[in-house]
C-alpha cells in the first residue's frame, strides 16, 4: 500500500539479486492491484452495493462525497475507465474533456478549486494560484487526482474505515507496542476491501505456485494488507512458507517478542534482506539449520511447550553493495501505474507524478551523525559505494528493460563524491537520462558540481534542512550552517535543478524565539530563489537514534514506553521548555504553502503566529537581509 505511481523498489532489487544467484523469482504489486480492483466498474457497483446496504442513520449518508457518488453513481461509472487510461498515459487526448470540467463529477474535493488561496484572489480560473497557468495535461492530471480522492473517502466513509490508498490501517502498526489491534482486525469479518485483496492474493497464488513468498512493508500503512495477504496464503496451502521484512520491520520490530505474529508469517528479517533471505532458501533446501539463518526471527516452542519468538543471527558478511545485481522491475505491470497530481508544487509532485526508475547510489549514509537519525540500524550506519562505471551499467540495463529513462536516486543521502564520478561518467557515455534525489547541503557541491549534475540530467534535489537555526543545526550534527545551506541551495538553483527542504519543528530545546527565526530563514531563502519547495514535521524522537539513546544530551527526559512485545519506534518525551509546538506548527505549515506559491514573502513573519493566537510573538533575531548578504559574501 504505498504511491500508485511507480513500484515501491525493494521487490525489484531483491527479484534482481535472487535471479543472479540462479534462483527463480516473482513479483506483483498486490497495492496497485487492489487499487485498480476497487477502482473498476465491478468495483462501484460494489461499493455502491455496501453504501446501500446501510441503515438509513449511518454516518455515512451525512458524508458530501458519499452523497455526490450515489447521485452521480452512472456519471462515476462511466468515466472511471477512461480516467484511469489518461492517468496511466494510454489517453491523452481525454485531457481536454476533463480539464474543462465537463466530464468529471465533482465531489468535496473540488471545493477548494473554489476557494481563493488564503485570501489571495484566483480571478476567473480558480487554478492560477497554483503556480501560474497550468497545461491541459497537468490540470486534468490534478482534476483526475481529486476526483480519485473522493472516490477513496466513500470507500472509507461507508465500506473500509481503514482505506486509504497510501496509509491503509496506519495506526494498527504504527509504534504500536501491542498486536491486539491487528489481531482483533485480522480475525474481524473481511470488509469489502479485505475481499478484494484476498482473491487478488488467491489468483497470484495459483499463478505463480511459489515455495517461499516475500512481503515487503515499507511503512506502518503496508502492514494490515501485508497480514491479510499472508492470512490469504496460509489458508490456501499452509505448506507455502512467508517472510516479512522492508522499513518498518527494521525501524519498529527490532525487538520483536510477540508469538502471535507468526500465526501469519513464518520469518522476519531485519536490514538488508540480501543475506537473510539466501541463509533462509538454504534453510528451506534443508542445508542449514534454524540457529544458522542471518537476522532472522522464528517462532519456536520454549521449554514448557509455550511458543516464544526466537533471533538467530549467524554471523556472516553482508552481501557487498557492487555485488546485489541490477534491479529488474521484470513481472510488474509498469504500464498500469496512476501518474497523479496532487500537491502542484513542481518539486512536490515528483513523489506521485510520473513513474521513476528507483535505484540506490550507495547504501547507508557516509555522514551517520545527525542526532533525529536512525544512524545505529543498518540502513543508515553500513556505507557502502558502487563504482561509477557499475552504477551507469545498471543504469543502462534497467532502461533498456523498462523503456523509460527518469531516475530517482533513493539514497538517504547521495555522497557527493559518488554523484560527481557518475555524473562524469553519464556525459562520457552520452546517456540521456533525468534524476533526482536526497543530499546533504554540503559545500562539496560547489556551483561547479552543481553545474556537472544538471548537465549529467539532474532535475531536482532534496535535503534536511531541518531547523534553520545554526544552534539547533549544530546540536543536531548536521554537520552545515544555514548560510552554507543558502550557498549551496542558491548554487543549485541557478544551474536549473528544483531545491526541496525537508524542515523540521519541535526538536528538543527549540524555543518559541528559535521557531521564529527559523521561519525567517526560511522566507529569505525563498526570497532569494534558493529553494523552491518545502515540508515542515514535527520532530518524532525514535528509540534508535542519539537522542532516544542518550536524551539528556539534549536536555530531555523520555516518557515511559507502553508495554508490548510487538512495535516499537517512537518514544514521547518532556521537553523543559514547554514550547506549545502544536500551534506554531499550523502556522509554519501555513506560511511555507503561502512561500510556494510565491505569498507573503515581503510580510513580517510574525503575523503568521499570531493569526494562529501565538502572544506575544518575538522579534526576528534574524537581520531581514542575512542571506543576501550571505550570498553575496566571498565563499570560504
Amino acid at each position: 500500500m504505498t504511491q500508485l505511481n511507480t513500484p515501491y523498489p525493494s521487490t525489484a532489487y531483491l527479484t534482481g539479486f535472487l535471479r543472479s544467484r540462479g534462483l527463480e523469482a516473482v513479483q506483483a504489486d498486490l497495492a496497485l492491484d487492489l487499487a485498480l480492483d476497487l477502482l473498476s466498474p465491478a468495483g462501484l457497483d460494489a461499493i455502491r452495493a455496501e453504501l446501500l446496504a446501510l441503515p438509513a442513520d449511518h454516518a455515512a449518508h451525512g458524508r458530501p462525497a458519499v452523497q455526490t457518488f450515489l447521485a452521480q453513481f452512472e456519471a462515476y461509472r462511466l468515466s472511471l475507465p477512461r480516467t484511469l487510461a489518461f492517468l496511466q498515459g494510454r489517453d491523452p487526448t481525454l485531457a481536454h474533456r476533463i480539464a474543462n470540467r465537463s466530464f468529471l463529477p465533482e465531489g468535496p474535493r473540488f471545493d477548494t478549486l473554489e476557494a481563493h488561496a488564503l485570501g489571495e484572489d484566483g480571478g476567473e480560473d480558480p487554478l492560477a494560484w497554483a503556480f501560474g497557468s497550468l497545461g491541459v495535461q497537468d490540470r486534468a492530471r490534478h482534476l483526475a487526482t481529486l476526483y480519485l480522492n473522493d472516490l477513496a473517502e466513500v470507500i472509507q466513509a461507508g465500506v473500509d474505515p481503514r482505506f486509504e490508498f497510501v496509509r491503509y490501517g496506519e495506526s494498527l502498526a504504527a509504534s504500536q507496542a501491542s498486536f491486539d489491534p491487528l489481531a482483533e482486525a485480522l480475525a474481524a469479518p473481511p470488509t469489502l476491501v479485505d475481499r478484494s485483496l484476498q482473491r487478488l492474493s488467491a489468483a497470484v497464488l495459483a499463478r505463480h505456485r511459489p515455495r517461499l513468498v516475500l512481503l515487503s512493508v515499507p511503512f506502518p500503512g503496508a502492514v494490515y494488507a501485508a497480514l491479510r495477504i499472508a492470512q490469504t496464503i496460509k489458508a490456501q496451502d499452509p505448506s507455502v512458507a512467508i517472510a516479512l521484512g522492508g522499513g518498518w520491520v527494521n525501524t519498529e520490530l527490532r525487538e520483536l517478542a510477540e508469538p502471535r505474529l507468526f500465526d501469519f508469517v513464518d520469518f522476519v528479517c531485519l536490514d538488508a534482506g540480501e543475506r537473510p533471505l539466501l541463509a533462509l532458501v538454504e534453510h528451506l533446501q534443508g542445508r542449514r539449520s534454524r540457529q544458522r539463518l542471518v537476522r532472522t526471527f522464528h517462532r519456536a516452542p520454549a521449554d514448557d511447550g509455550q511458543p516464544t519468538v526466537r533471533y538467530a543471527n549467524w554471523a556472516e558478511p553482508d552481501i557487498p553493495f557492487a555485488e546485489v545485481g541490477t534491479p529488474t522491475w521484470d513481472g510488474l505491470p509498469l504500464d498500469r501505474y496512476l501518474s497523479l497530481l496532487d500537491l502542484l508544487n513542481p518539486m512536490h509532485r515528483l513523489w506521485s507524478d510520473g513513474r521513476w526508475n528507483k535505484l540506490t547510489v550507495a547504501h547507508g549514509c557516509y555522514w551517520k551523525k545527525c542526532s533525529f537519525c536512525d544512524v545505529s540500524l543498518d540502513y543508515i550506519s553500513r556505507y557502502d559505494a558502487a563504482g561509477a562505471e557499475l552504477l551507469c551499467d545498471r543504469i543502462e540495463a534497467i532502461v533498456a528493460e523498462t523503456g523509460q529513462t527518469g531516475f530517482h536516486f533513493v539514497d538517504e543521502a547521495a555522497p557527493p563524491k559518488v554523484l560527481k564520478a557518475l555524473a562524469t561518467e553519464i556525459l562520457r557515455r552520452k546517456l540521456a537520462i533525468s534524476w533526482w534525489g536526497n543530499v546533504r547541503f554540503e559545500k562539496t557541491f560547489t556551483p561547479e558540481l552543481a553545474g556537472l549534475l544538471a548537465d549529467s540530467g539532474c532535475i531536482a534535489i532534496s535535503g534536511g534542512l531541518e531547523v534553520a537555526s545554526d544552534r539547533l543545526l549544530a546540536l543536531m550534527k548536521k554537520g552545515v550552517s544555514v548560510e552554507q545551506v543558502a550557498r549551496v541551495t542558491r548554487g543549485f538553483t541557478e544551474a536549473g535543478v528544483r531545491v526541496h527542504a525537508y524542515l523540521m519543528y519541535g526538536f528538543p530545546t527549540q524555543t518559541v524565539q528559535d521557531t521564529v527565526d527559523a521561519l525567517e530563514y526560511v522566507r529569505q531563502l525563498f526570497q532569494q530563489g534558493c529553494i523552491q519547495s518545502g515540508f515542515f514535521h514535527r520532530f518524532a524522537c525514535t528509540v534508535h537514534s542519539p537522542v532516544g539513546q542518550r536524551p539528556q544530551d539534549y536536555g530531555i527526559t523520555l516518557k515511559p514506553l507502553p508495554p508490548g512485545h510487538f512495535a516499537k519506534n517512537d518514544v514521547g518525551f518532556i521537553d523543559p521548555t514547554g514550547t506549545d509546538h502544536d500551534t506554531l506548527g499550523r502556522a509554519l505549515k501555513k506560511a511555507l504553502y503561502n512561500y510556494m506559491h510565491g505569498l507573503g514573502l515581503e510580510d513580517d513573519v510574525r503575523g503568521w503566529f499570531q493569526e494562529q493566537g501565538v502572544h506575544p510573538v518575538p522579534r526576528p533575531t534574524v537581520g531581514r537581509r542575512r542571506i543576501e548578504r550571505a550570498l553575496q559574501a566571498p565563499a570560504a
